[in-house]
């Protein structure tokens, strides 16, 4: 295990009837890094985050978070998809609070920190709208706000950039890298955008096609802090070509 590891997996697998989803995956993620996971569809990113989660069992390996062995058991990870799943009729104060209102009943201490997370990055005159008065960058905000008032170390990102345009997506990464850099929290983050894997990670993973399994760990080359000047620098485009040409069927 690497020094200050908070995730490890142990020979991690899962099948489903005769398809093998996951090869037996063997990881290690350091506490407080930022590590992106890219593949093609279908190769098991997201059944590795399930597995995580332990919304999946697996069928070989563990999960160990925190020296702590949490194979099968739900509640210790953060967990943001795709698709912001925000409550329509529910405020944004409310959707943020969602998390504790599943639990139990919400405390004036859970909508204090709801208004403050919420002021503290961009949205405190938006409290009281509904998601239907939001743009997509803002409903995502408000889904990561929600992911993040869960108090978990590990935080999984499955994608949640993937529907936005161009512009939106890098503001939004601009604006995540910001918060994590704000509250330390470990980062796994799911795309199929390469460029987004490096602009915002320490580290890279590559899936293969399925069964899914690493095939490549990608130390990233760039400094922090990073803006749209690093799109255009000489070791971006070098690491970009490197994990394009796995994706394809190249070596490295």
């Amino acid at each position: 295990m690497i020094d200050n590891a908070l995730l490890e997996l142990r020979d991690v697998g899962k099948v489903f009837g005769d398809t093998v989803a996951l090869s037996p995956t063997t990881l290690n993620i350091k506490e407080g890094s930022f590590v992106a996971i890219v593949g093609p569809s279908g190769c098991g990113k997201s059944t590795l985050f399930n597995v995580i989660a332990g919304l999946l069992t697996p069928d070989s390996g563990d999960v160990v978070l925190a020296d702590q062995r949490v194979t099968g058991a739900t509640g210790h990870v953060g967990y943001m998809l795709q698709k912001d799943l925000l409550v329509p009729w529910r405020t944004v104060e409310d959707n943020i609070t969602m998390a504790a209102r599943l639990t139990r009943r919400v405390t004036a201490n859970d909508r204090s920190e709801a208004r403050r997370i919420a002021t503290q990055y961009g949205l405190g005159d938006f409290l009281r709208h509904y998601p239907s008065a939001l743009s997509g960058g803002m409903r995502q905000r408000v889904a990561f706000m929600r992911t993040l008032v869960t108090h978990q170390q590990l935080l999984l990102l499955d994608e949640p950039f993937g529907a936005l345009d161009a512009q939106t997506r890098l503001e939004m990464q601009q604006w995540l890298l910001q918060v994590w850099r704000d509250t330390g929290r470990t980062v796994l983050f799911i795309t199929h955008d390469v460029d987004e894997s490096i602009f915002l990670s320490d580290r890279i993973l590559v899936m293969s096609p399925r069964p899914g399994r690493i095939v490549a760990d990608f130390e990233n080359p760039l400094g922090r802090p990073r803006d749209i000047s690093t799109l255009t620098d000489p070791d971006f485009n070098e690491l970009k070509s490197r994990i394009m040409g796995l994706l394809h069927g190249k070596t490295q």
